[in-house]
């Protein structure tokens, strides 16, 4: 007989040991989302007037409870394009809905798009919400609605808002590269807020994409200084299967992770775990006062630009290449393929989340080395964390996000 203590000590672990494997079917449940490679059936969404390139579509998902389901989505081919053209998928973030718009700003610039709807509703005004947000109708073939910051995680993972929601990007990316007008190869995937949470979690899961950019959202939001790490902190739902973070590794393709410092959401030091994590080529473009919102993050040309650069090049238009600091002065070196003209030092003496400290920005020296461009500057006194911005014309890029101890 084996001592009471022993006994006592497998009956402990035995509930931890079950989760683990639970947890590791759930992982590859979730993995398997990337197998959804064949072009999902379309058609036509009746009541949206078309606008020159760009019509309402839906096109078939995952069913729902046991129900079949349908996408909403906006799909643009840019005008007069000579051969194929490269393209984009786009998901929007808490309380959006398909727009139109981003649609036809990608169309501009010579990328065919698809902004897709992932909480059951089209872009038809509908009632508001209790917060006062615009609310959207919802359609008949509608899969679940966001609940919360993973509210839903005690429901069944096939049922759960993330799972669909994943799903969904991955089948519009395999609807628009079966389009004959569009290069399979140069399908990018753009997500803002949740979209971008929903961006940072799809690029674990499907490699196809040619680049990404998750604009503010991100992964590793287990404890994170706010709503986001109160909420999930004690999740481990999330910590084991739906955080970006535990497919991080497996996402090689370039990716921008587009923000800001003051935002009120997502960290720089829960972004910043995430792109650390990624084995392919990150930039970032951080940009002070951008605020929090579907307009503020696709109006500005930096996301355009990074995508031309890797449809061009196959490389991010400007990265780090090394950061120091000794002491109170720090270095940066940047490899750009676009003429520097300024930079400035962004730091905090601050502390706790990273949107609710002040900024400071100051000067710091730019030259040119070569086809490197060193930045350095000196830290304030009580410097808690910092970062460098380095302008060419419009577009900014940022270094990696650094704390002092």
């Amino acid at each position: 007989m084996r001592p009471v203590v022993s006994i006592m000590a497998l009956m402990l672990a035995a509930p931890a040991a079950l989760c683990a494997a639970d947890f590791a079917v759930q992982r590859e449940q979730v993995l398997a989302l990337g197998s959804l490679t064949n072009p999902p059936a379309l058609h036509a969404a009746g009541g949206f007037a078309k606008d020159g390139g760009v019509r309402a579509i839906f096109f078939e998902a995952l069913p729902w409870k046991g129900k079949p389901t349908r996408v909403f989505a906006w799909l643009g081919l840019p005008e007069q394009s000579k051969g194929k053209v490269p393209g984009v998928v786009l998901v929007h973030g808490g309380g959006g809905t398909a727009f139109k718009e981003w649609v036809q700003k990608w169309n501009q610039r010579g990328y065919a798009a698809i902004s897709i709807a992932v909480e059951g509703q089209t872009s038809e005004p509908g009632a508001k919400k209790s917060s006062g947000r615009q609310g959207w109708k919802r359609h008949n073939w509608p899969g679940p609605e966001r609940a919360g910051i993973y509210a839903d995680s005690a429901e069944p993972l096939t049922e759960q808002w993330m799972y669909h929601a994943v799903a969904d990007t991955v089948l519009a990316n395999s609807l628009l590269r079966s389009l004959p007008e569009i290069d399979a190869a140069k399908v990018g995937l753009m997500g803002i807020s949740w979209g971008g949470v929903i961006t940072s979690t799809v690029i674990g899961i499907d490699p196809r994409f040619a680049f990404a950019i998750p604009t503010y959202g991100c992964g590793h939001l287990f404890d994170a200084d706010n709503q986001y790490g109160r909420a999930l902190g004690s999740n481990a739902l999330y910590c084991e299967v739906w955080d970006p973070m535990v497919r991080m590794a497996r996402a090689k393709m370039p990716v921008m992770w587009f923000s800001w410092p003051e935002d009120a959401h997502f960290p720089l030091d829960c972004q910043a775990a995430c792109y650390r994590a990624a084995p392919g080529p990150h930039m970032l473009a951080l940009i002070p006062g951008l605020s929090h919102g579907h307009g503020s993050a696709y109006n500005p040309p930096d996301s355009y630009a990074f995508a031309e650069a890797i449809v061009r090049d196959g490389k991010p238009w400007c990265v780090q290449s090394s950061a120091q600091q000794v002491r109170g002065a720090v270095s940066v070196e940047f490899s750009a393929t676009r003429p520097l003209e300024r930079a400035v030092l962004i730091s905090t003496t601050g502390t706790g989340f990273t949107g609710q400290r002040k900024w400071l920005e100051a000067p710091a020296r730019l030259e040119q080395r070569g086809a490197t461009w060193r930045v350095t500057a000196t830290l304030p006194a009580g410097t808690t964390a910092w970062f460098v911005n380095v302008r060419s014309a419009t577009l900014a890029a940022s270094s990696d996000y650094q704390t002092v101890k």
